[in-house]
């Protein structure tokens, strides 16, 4: 981690591992997906030590504070220590992503692509209604 008290938000969201690539996380700053102190602001602001990040990221919302600055991409381990989740915003991960599964086993969709036989009951079940 560099000694640097500030540093771009999509450079540190890229260095924190939130994004794959730097200009992936510079679009989600400037698409609002990631706001700073409740506010939504440009992928070139500065972040300091302390700033409240919430990051949207596909289904998931993370609610964060900037414990350390790093411009430079590491190991997942490390770019953990640049960040604190709230337990609230860990929490409501978890239920959320818990109804999602839940949601995904009770409106499960076919298990595969209907086969010949398949097919020609449903063609055989349309003209019957014709």
């Amino acid at each position: 981690m560099s000694e640097e008290s500030q540093v771009r938000l999509d450079k540190w969201l890229w260095a924190a591992r939130f994004f794959k690539t730097r200009s992936q996380a510079s679009q989600a700053v400037a698409g609002g997906k990631v706001q700073v102190g409740g506010s939504r602001v440009k992928p070139s602001r500065l972040v300091a030590v302390g700033d409240d990040l919430r990051i949207q990221k596909e289904q998931e919302e993370f609610a964060i504070v900037v414990r350390a600055i790093s411009d430079q991409r590491r190991g997942a381990p490390e770019a953990q220590l640049l960040y604190e989740e709230t337990r609230e915003s860990l929490e409501a991960r978890v239920q959320a992503r818990e109804t999602r599964r839940l949601l995904r086993v009770v409106g499960a969709g076919p298990p595969s692509r209907p086969g010949k036989r398949d097919r020609r009951l449903i063609r055989k079940f349309i003209k019957k209604d014709l």
